[in-house]
């Protein structure tokens, strides 16, 4: 079987090397991100991602966090704004204007994570994800969301899941993927399942398993050595957003230089 499709990145040395030297030197040039997420109980992914977003490079970061972690935070991380929340503290479907407001302001969006379980919070991702066009990468609980109506983020252009083995298990089932995502999986099964899924669908994909971090857009497939740490989706994630802000129209090779400065960094 021809495994053209599959490129495979040292730790230690950059597949796309052009996108190294090309980056933006000028802060006011490296792109904005907005990066969404915190509940009551919990704000960790949003403000690691916000961290790991100024390490990737970024030249502007908003965090958008709901209003019941106004008083709690106040300014405890720069550029932060809020979003009406519900009663258990996290997004309510009336934070819809202000995702939406701040995603204009925008080059790309993170969802973080942290959202909380809420059945109103789905209903505003899912809002969300139907009026936003732009740039948009999920992680951790978010993309938990989206796991029972898999077809609207499957199919939506410029989204990138940074996800575990497990959930790309669950997407995969919901979405009726006729080849079963197994935890037993070698290197190359998966990566001929993630070539095939992203010739079938827009959606990059980004997973680590067995140590190793694949990714995989339009069809072409990049693995890259890469322990496995608690934070490392938050972190990858971060990473991803940033590198395809300032690549534009490359989601591949961002995605892949991505993986290999989460590394260095």
């Amino acid at each position: 079987m021809d495994h053209t499709y599959w490129q495979k990145q040292a730790n230690n040395q950059a597949l796309f090397e052009d996108l190294l030297w090309s980056r933006p030197e000028n802060k006011r040039l490296a792109g904005k991100l907005l990066v969404v997420g915190g509940n009551l109980h919990g704000f960790a992914a949003p403000a690691e991602a916000y961290d790991q977003a100024a390490k990737a490079g970024i030249g502007t970061t908003k965090v958008l966090l709901p209003n019941a972690l106004q008083k709690t935070i106040g300014q405890l991380i720069e550029n932060t704004e809020f979003a009406p929340c519900n009663n258990s503290g996290s997004f309510s479907k009336q934070a819809l204007g202000e995702w939406l407001a701040f995603a204009t302001w925008a080059d790309g969006v993170l969802l973080a994570g942290d959202l909380g379980r809420n059945s109103e919070t789905a209903i505003l991702l899912e809002s969300f994800i139907g009026k936003y066009n732009g740039l948009l990468t999920i992680t951790k609980d978010s993309a938990d969301y989206f796991t029972n109506q898999p077809a609207g983020i499957l199919e939506r252009p410029q989204t990138t899941l940074v996800i575990t083995i497990a959930q790309l298990q669950k997407l995969c089932t919901a979405a009726k993927w006729p080849t079963p995502i197994k935890f037993s999986m070698l290197a190359l099964p998966l990566a001929e399942q993630l070539h095939q899924l992203t010739n079938t669908y827009a959606v990059n994909l980004v997973v680590l398993h067995n140590d190793l971090m694949f990714v995989a857009s339009g069809g072409e497939v990049s693995t890259t050595s890469m322990p496995q740490t608690e934070s490392w989706r938050i972190k990858t994630a971060a990473h991803c957003a940033v590198w395809q802000i300032q690549n534009p129209g490359r989601p591949f090779e961002a995605l892949t230089t991505a993986v290999y400065s989460t590394c260095k960094s």
